[in-house]
């Protein structure tokens, strides 16, 4: 892709910019914004919010920062600042050289402006200047601000700063792109404003009604499932049995229906020991605010699983009174330590100088437990009630949170009319998380996005990306496929998790969206075109084998396995000790999305990849083959990572994406 011409800025300061800079060029727009909906103002590019009437700098520097992909040093020149009389900061980073463009990388709790190297120079290489705002110290500190408005300030000073710095002729175009959180921010980054960026990046979205409910689930499935777990992600591994509801009570069947249906991947459950609920610690704390009535009702309104004493949901509950025998910071020991699992629990203290206070337990080792942040002036002999009912309760908050039809994950908590089957909330609690994260998600927008969501997220189901789209379709009508595409990513999760032959790494797909993106807004190119799929009878997203039907941006790879290269067929290869075994790959991209750049395996689970020392012929296809020994009896999984490359480039630091496949090989002794 051709890049757009370059900008340079001078090597040093040629003045230091001042507040009466930013004053003179903000003043020139000058009209008060008008009041929104959902963000509470609507910013533009030319308005004045209320509450950040005044900008102020003071940091201006040439800085330097090493680039961690390439170790080249890369200079920009640092501007730092905020709003009087508000908490919201800025951090801005402009380029030596630049290219029309800035970045925004956004997170709704992240308090401070500091911007990671990593994140600084896959902007600063892309001739992008680098804009931060500190969420006006977060959602939490500043609903008003924290969501929308404090993002759209430091915005609207770098477009007020980079003519100033580049020349009258510079252009400035902006984009904003969020995870999880950070993607309702960049979502309502475009629904509430106008003209302050060109186009935004939403990286695994939930819907408006996931928080906390799709955490919750993820909880209802590890406790419900705990025993079988092991055996769920073996069927749904490559070469498994395909069948994770074998062996499994009628309780279990049950509870894997809800919580599948409801869209957790079964492709996820493999990483079931290191799951708790995503940030639910965090967001629990919002539920009990806004529905504190909601853990009395549980355990004893008829509707509710508590309240039925035939439910073996009454075998996990702890009510304990125990003394404090030693307190280190957050890890207090217990004198006499419940039995069971206390995880989530809270701990509320009931005598000594720190009677009333409570916290949640976050992990537990025996009599001694770690709890969220320290309890105050805690000391041993004090006594405290170890009491997980809340925490029980939440296990099935999301079925008393059944929002409107067109959220279908819900269906199976709702009866054949379309009625919830179970009591419901006065209120959904989701609605009003995402309208603190500055979104309601009504589809409704001002410039492009291009959405990126994993198929295999464990915390933003994947069916919600579907279900963004559908909206925008319906507020767009004949706009829609010149303002928005959908890119699902296979074999992804929420972030990449430690276990690289599992998941990939999406950065790449990242970078190259926010470059898609600026071309589709500079020249008028098109993007590639979204992912073709559908939703299959559990909420989960079916998408075609072959690349050229899949569309999309991800490489498609299909491995299989067998004695030989040139004779392998399926997923499993089942032989002795000592004997060889082949694994074939066939792999693809779609039209636009580049060639295939490099091909590595991991042999030996390791998790370390290498090429097997045969050149790969760079272009849209691949096909290749490498054999192994295995000597030790047991089962092993081979795993190819593919990468693909927009402009075909094997050097390239950026804009690398993957995919995996995985072969399992059983070796039985000899």
């Amino acid at each position: 892709m051709s890049q757009p011409p370059q900008t340079s800025l001078p090597p040093q300061p040629t003045f230091v910019l001042s507040t009466d800079v930013v004053l003179r060029l903000r003043e020139e727009t000058g009209e008060p914004c008008q009041p929104d909906e959902i963000a509470g103002i609507r910013a533009t590019d030319e308005c004045i919010d209320p509450e950040l009437v005044v900008p102020f700098i003071d940091e201006d520097e040439i800085r330097e920062v090493d680039d961690p992909e390439t170790g080249e040093t890369l200079t920009y020149r640092y501007v730092h600042g905020g709003f009087e009389d508000s908490p919201a900061r800025f951090a801005l980073h402009f380029p030596t050289e630049y290219q029309g463009r800035f970045f925004q990388s956004t997170y709704p709790t992240v308090g401070s402006e500091a911007v990671g190297s990593d994140q600084l120079a896959t902007g600063l290489r892309n001739g992008a200047a680098v804009v931060a705002s500190n969420n006006a110290g977060g959602v939490a500190a500043s609903p008003a601000l924290g969501g929308v408005r404090a993002n759209a300030g430091a915005a609207n000073v770098a477009r007020a700063l980079i003519p100033h710095l580049y020349g009258d002729d510079a252009p400035v175009r902006g984009y904003i792109y969020g995870v999880s959180g950070g993607a309702y921010q960049a979502i309502g980054a475009l629904e509430s404003t106008t003209g302050v960026w060109d186009g935004a990046v939403p990286i695994v979205p939930g819907t408006s009604n996931a928080i906390p409910s799709f955490m919750t689930v993820q909880l209802l499935g590890l406790r419900g499932l705990a025993g079988a777990l092991p055996d769920i992600a073996d069927a749904v591994d490559a070469g498994g049995s395909g069948d994770p509801f074998a062996g499994l009570d009628p309780d279990e069947q049950a509870i894997l229906e809800e919580v599948t249906s409801l869209g957790f991947p079964l492709g996820g459950w493999w990483q079931h020991e290191t799951l708790q609920g995503g940030a639910f610690g965090i967001v629990q704390l919002a539920v009990r605010g806004i529905d504190p009535g909601y853990a009395d009702d549980f355990w004893s309104v008829p509707g509710y699983e508590g309240a039925d004493p035939g439910s073996p949901i009454h075998d996990d509950r702890i009510d304990h009174e125990t003394t404090v025998a030693t307190v280190d910071g957050p890890t207090i020991t217990l004198a006499d330590p419940p039995g069971g699992d206390v995880f989530g629990a809270d701990v509320i203290v009931v005598s000594g100088a720190a009677e009333g206070e409570d916290s949640s337990i976050t992990a537990a080792d025996g009599d001694r437990v770690t709890v969220e942040g320290r309890l105050g002036a805690l000391a041993p002999g004090d006594r405290v009630r170890i009491d997980n009912s809340w925490f029980l309760a939440m296990h099935y908050y999301h079925r008393h949170q059944v929002p409107d039809a067109d959220q279908t994950g819900w269906d199976v908590l709702r009866n054949p009319d379309g009625t919830p089957i179970h009591p419901q909330r006065r209120s959904l609690v989701g609605p009003v998380i995402a309208d603190v994260f500055g979104s309601l998600q009504t589809g409704e927008y001002d410039g492009r996005m291009i959405v990126l969501s994993s198929m295999n997220d464990v915390e933003a189901f994947p069916w919600s990306a579907d279900w963004y789209a559908q909206r925008v379709a319906d507020a767009t009508g004949e706009r829609f496929e010149d303002s928005f595409r959908l890119w699902y990513l296979e074999n992804a999760d929420h972030i990449p998790r430690a276990d690289p032959t599992r998941v990939i790494d999406y950065s790449g797909a990242v970078e190259q969206a926010l470059l898609d993106l600026d071309a589709w807004a500079a020249a008028d190119v098109a993007p590639p075109a979204s992912t073709v799929y559908e939703i299959g009878d559990r909420s989960g997203i079916v998408v075609p084998a072959e690349a050229a039907d899949r569309l999309g941006i991800q490489p498609v790879v299909q491995a299989t396995g067998g004695p030989a290269c040139g004779d392998t067929d399926g997923d499993r290869v089942d032989l002795g000790a000592h004997e060889e075994t082949a694994v074939s790959v066939e792999a693809a991209v779609a039209p636009g999305g580049g060639s295939i750049i490099d091909v590595e395996w991991d042999l030996d689970g390791s998790g370390q990849f290498a090429g097997t020392g045969d050149d790969i012929d760079i272009g849209p296809t691949v096909t290749t083959c490498a054999t192994h020994r295995y000597d030790e009896p047991g089962t092993h999984f081979v795993t190819v990572r593919v990468t693909a490359h927009r402009d075909g480039d094997p050097d390239a630091v950026g804009g690398r994406i993957t995919n995996l496949a995985r072969v399992r090989v059983v070796v039985t002794p000899p």
